[in-house]
């Protein structure tokens, strides 16, 4: 069997945890940022994990993570 080549883009936004979620960065932190509060900015510092109806196409993208 052939191997699977990653998606690029996906490998260097998504990680997998050890019970199979998908981690997630949050957007809209890179620029433009003088007119968001600063609860708001501290907000999208965290993670997150993606959408359970997005996780499966994720995992197709990112198969040796």
């Amino acid at each position: 069997m052939p191997k699977i080549k990653t998606h690029s883009g996906a490998k260097k936004r998504f990680n997998l945890t050890k019970t199979g979620k998908v981690k997630r960065a949050h957007a809209f932190k890179s620029h433009i940022l003088t007119k968001k509060n600063t609860k708001r900015k501290r907000g999208l510092r965290q993670g997150a994990y993606a959408d359970v109806t997005n996780t499966a196409a994720v995992k197709r993208m990112i198969p040796y993570k």
